[in-house]
């Protein structure tokens, strides 16, 4: 299982936390806790394959909000930004 924490600036209305909800139902495999207080969602991803970085980011981007990963992205999500020798 990887653990990720988001801290998204603006959480705390009520509207980015309901429209947060409707952009995860397009993941229904990944568990997610909202700490509205401190603007910071975690995210509990028992595949890699069911969410990665980018996706995070395009969820985030959808309710325009900036997300910041907190602590180091685990290996598993990061997408890319690297390329691959052929």
């Amino acid at each position: 299982m990887i653990e990720v924490e988001i801290y998204a600036p603006g959480l705390r209305a009520e509207s980015a936390v309901m429209h947060l909800r409707n952009q995860m139902d397009h993941f229904p495999k990944v568990r997610y806790k909202v700490d509205t207080r401190h603007d910071l969602v975690y995210f509990e991803i028992d595949k890699p394959g069911d969410l990665n970085q980018m996706e995070i980011n395009q969820i985030f981007d959808a309710i325009d909000l900036q997300p910041r990963f907190v602590g180091q992205i685990p290996e598993e999500l990061r997408s890319g930004g690297t390329t691959k020798l052929i």
